[in-house]
């Protein structure tokens, strides 16, 4: 009966060390995610540098953007374009580094509590086996197998203080499971990052090698002078209005009755932002600016800023409608890049002036989800992202062969004239701070 007791106070012993060698190991797993949290610290710093100098190339830009339209400062504005790019993607790397970073200190914590969780269990699970057959014997044996009454007594004792320190190791065990889920969670929700990180900085790549395709285009067609220059300037300008013209009568022609019932009562908010920083250029109808820049002297959509490169995101839950590019068969005339979004709110919007496209024809979107990035593309004095808003029951995607552009076939989204409506009204409340100087929010 000694032997038995002796090995219950061995099996304490076990237990007890294994416990000090699980938390020895589970430190040991501390240092080196200490070591990688220092990665992560650090990178976090350089990450806060490259903002800043993101920054610095944005407020040049929109210098730059303010200035005369002269060729010097054409190619001012695509190099900074270039350099702005170039630190995004610099950024976006340092991004992916970092998500590695933490996602390696997870994968550390994960394992380490693995290891702690499994040796836990198993100690318990002999200790438990141990307990159950020494209960099993009746108190009167114990009492008669010991030479002592108080030796007997102070077993019993023992293994009560066993059962409670197992109980107590048991809700440890738990907390440890509980808190592995949840890292593990956090794990998982980090590679999804990584992974639209990525998918990113491709993006970004391929930006990046159309700025300098376009640099490229620019200095070709001008022969670097600015004369050159001046005369493609207003070549673009009548192309424009002769376009929009085009345009004008053909829309004119089409007939549409709204039904106001069948689309979101105007300032119900049923659009967000299509862009986390709003800056409107240019608002909708005629505006100061409008007369100036339309032949039709009025202002089909809203012009929100945004130098190239920069997300855009669908403002309602819905489905591409159409995409497109202008500049394949008319260079210069219209939108440029443009992606027709229909949401199932019975709206429907255009953007324009697109760098890149991410959505396809057919595509159901979410609101919030990235389909594309601002840019420079078709007729544009600077980058920026046109929205035109319409009942989705009043535009068409339809390819027709121009008269601006004798020979091409265009292809964008068309509707009537009276089927044209303020987007402003239909997106948050717009506070005066988001308005470009000069452009008139009176009515917002």
């Amino acid at each position: 009966m000694k032997n038995k007791f002796k090995n219950k106070f061995l099996l304490i012993s076990i237990i007890a060390l294994s416990v000090f060698f699980v938390g020895k190991n589970f430190a040991r797993g501390e240092s080196v995610v200490e070591v990688i949290q220092s990665k992560i610290e650090n990178n976090t710093n350089e990450i806060s540098k490259i903002e800043a100098e993101i920054k610095a190339y944005q407020e040049q830009l929109t210098t730059v953007s303010g200035q005369a339209h002269t060729l010097s400062n054409a190619v001012k504005e695509l190099d900074l374009s270039r350099k702005k790019l170039s630190a995004e993607i610099s950024l976006t790397e340092k991004k992916i580094t970092e998500k590695n970073n933490k996602i390696s200190s997870l994968s550390g914590e994960i394992s380490t509590k693995d290891v702690l969780l499994d040796q836990n269990k198993k100690a318990f699970a002999k200790s438990i086996a141990k307990i159950d057959r020494i209960e099993q014997q009746p108190i009167v044996h114990l009492l008669l197998g010991e030479e002592k009454i108080s030796e007997a007594l102070g077993q019993i004792d023992s293994l009560k203080s066993l059962q409670a320190s197992l109980k107590d190791n048991a809700t440890e065990v738990f907390s440890v499971r509980e808190d592995l889920k949840e890292t593990k969670t956090s794990e998982e929700k980090l590679k999804s990052e990584l992974i639209s990180l990525k998918s990113e900085l491709q993006d970004q790549k391929k930006i990046l090698d159309g700025n300098a395709a376009e640099k490229s285009r620019l200095l070709t067609s001008t022969k670097n002078q600015e004369s050159l220059y001046k005369k493609a300037l207003a070549d673009k300008q009548a192309l424009k209005a002769a376009f929009e013209a085009e345009i004008r009568q053909y829309e004119s022609q089409l007939s549409y009755v709204l039904n106001p019932s069948s689309i979101p009562t105007p300032g119900s908010a049923p659009l967000s932002w299509p862009m986390s920083n709003i800056i409107i250029t240019q608002a909708f109808g005629k505006t100061a600016d409008s007369g100036r820049l339309y032949a039709s002297g009025s202002h089909s959509g809203v012009d929100i800023g945004g130098s190239v490169g920069t997300p855009v995101y669908a403002m309602a839950d819905g489905v591409i409608g159409g995409t497109g590019d202008t500049d394949l068969a008319c260079r210069g005339a219209s939108f440029g890049k443009w992606i027709l979004i229909k949401y199932d709110n019975n709206l429907a919007s255009t953007y324009g002036h697109l760098s890149l496209i991410k959505a396809t024809p057919g595509q159901r979107v979410k609101r919030g989800e990235l389909v594309g990035y601002s840019g420079n593309t078709g007729h544009s004095t600077g980058p920026h992202l046109h929205i035109s808003l319409y009942p989705a029951d009043a535009v068409d995607v339809s390819p027709k062969e121009s008269l601006s552009c004798k020979g091409k076939i265009i292809s964008q989204p068309r509707a009537a004239t009276n089927a044209y409506l303020d987007p402003l009204l239909y997106m948050p409340k717009a506070t005066p701070s988001m308005f470009k100087a000069g452009v008139s929010y009176k009515y917002y």
